[in-house]
């Protein structure tokens, strides 16, 4: 029999059991599987008519994860927007709105709250990326990053606050009213860290009620976050089309990682027991914090920012759990970002203050402010042989909401990596921001 006559065998044809049905399987809405999506939308409208939603780890688990990525979905999505961070504020500012405006049912807003408000769950967030983002990076570039970035946060705080007033008072603020309720709070570090003991300072010097003096710090703080986001996403954006001016999540150029003989090189997958060994490394470090905190009164973010650079610095963490640390990492920024915004958006994010700050003198004043702190940071990071656009974004964080307002940022710059710094530029950069106010106050009141 010839080639020719050789009958050709066809292939079975591939029926949608099961290969049909795996392709709709390993669909996603973010991380949850379009079935599982269905499902779980079905209990939760289910739970929601039949009685009281449960605010257990479990049913938070779930609603802030639907939540959360339904909403990243969305924004990204949106043509031209999804290029300047559209995710990260539809997962923070549509559940806002949802929830200032009743649309939420009440069950499912309680549960959300009331989790979020008494969990922990941002300060388990930022203790994950904190640790397993400093564990993983080159020493080299540790050291160097953060001796180096105090100089164009610095520069560029004082150049915002000089043309932040100016353009203030161009469109009638006045040089009073730009510096002290719009300019300032921008920069002060976010809510609980900036604009609560801010105007707790400001109602002990002028002799005002403190609540009202809130509701005047307060918007500029939200809507200075939300440009700060607006901005990030548009600088990485820029990154992508000009690859020189950004290191991805770096701040400045490394050669090879420094490893001493007998180490192992970072990157090597660790098993699930130093994974988990790495969990429990970050949250004790972030309880050192907390007890520094209640002892000294030091922010707990930034006593266990400095702890984590001190072991790394020192080598007394193995690399095996640096392995850990930054697969931890990994799993808390790809995972739990989105849910965290939408937690946030729905328990801390008060809408009508944020609507509040939304006329043309504040926006125009709250803009020019962020947009000369970034720049700023972008040409002397420039200066420095520094990547600029990662340095503006440290910038950023300077004008965000604190850490919620750094996990949003970051988020839509696609940069989680910078946590450490941003944190530098939230906490610290606020306290001093603040400090340096109510004394400047003091002395024009005496």
């Amino acid at each position: 029999m010839t080639d020719a006559t050789i009958p050709s065998v066809a292939k079975p044809a591939e029926g949608f059991w099961p290969q049909g049905w795996w392709k709709i399987v390993d669909y996603k809405i973010g991380i949850i599987p379009l079935p599982i999506f269905v499902i779980l939308f079905a209990l939760i409208a289910g739970f929601a008519l039949t009685g009281k939603v449960p605010s257990d780890i479990l049913m938070a688990t779930v609603l802030l994860a639907m939540g959360g990525f339904t909403c990243a979905e969305l924004g990204k999505r949106l043509p031209i927007f999804r290029n300047v961070g559209a995710a990260a504020i539809f997962a923070t500012f549509i559940p806002s709105f949802l929830a200032f405006h009743h649309y939420l049912p009440a069950s499912i807003l309680g549960s959300v709250t009331e989790f979020t408000k008494f969990s922990n769950f941002l300060y388990l967030f930022i203790a994950s990326i904190i640790v397993g983002s400093i564990l993983g990076m080159d020493r080299r570039v540790l050291i160097a990053g953060f001796l180096k970035i105090f100089i164009p946060l610095a520069l560029g705080s004082l150049a915002a606050a000089i043309v932040g007033t100016l353009v203030g008072m161009a469109v009638g603020l006045g040089a009073y009213q730009s510096f002290f309720f719009v300019v300032v709070p921008i920069m002060a570090g976010g809510v609980g860290e900036g604009a609560i003991p801010l105007s707790i300072g400001y109602a002990g010097i002028l002799h005002q009620a403190q609540g009202d003096l809130f509701a005047q710090v307060l918007p500029p703080v939200m809507l200075g976050s939300l440009t700060a986001i607006l901005f990030s996403g548009a600088l990485n954006h820029l990154g992508k089309r000009y690859p020189h001016l950004t290191g991805e999540g770096r701040l400045q150029p490394d050669g090879d990682p420094e490893i001493e003989p007998g180490e192992e090189k970072l990157g090597e997958i660790p098993d699930v027991t130093t994974i988990a060994a790495a969990g429990i490394t970050a949250v004790t470090l972030y309880l050192i914090g907390v007890m520094s905190q209640r002892l000294f009164d030091f922010p707990a973010p930034v006593t266990m920012l400095f702890i984590a650079v001190a072991l790394k610095l020192s080598r007394a963490v193995s690399p095996s759990l640096q392995n850990g640390a930054f697969i931890v990492y990994k799993f808390f920024s790809t995972a739990v970002t989105y849910p965290l915004l939408f937690a946030i958006g729905v328990a801390m994010t008060p809408w009508d203050k944020l609507v509040a700050s939304f006329t043309i003198p504040y926006i125009v004043t709250i803009v020019a402010t962020v947009a000369v702190l970034m720049a700023t940071g972008f040409l002397v990071g420039r200066l420095l042989k520094m990547y600029p656009i990662d340095v503006a974004i440290v910038n950023a964080c300077h004008s965000g909401q604190g850490g919620t307002g750094d996990v949003a940022i970051l988020t839509a710059a696609n940069r989680m990596q910078l946590m450490p710094f941003a944190q530098i530029a939230t906490r610290i950069g606020g306290a001093i921001t603040v400090t340096l106010t109510l004394i400047t106050l003091v002395w024009l009141q005496s």
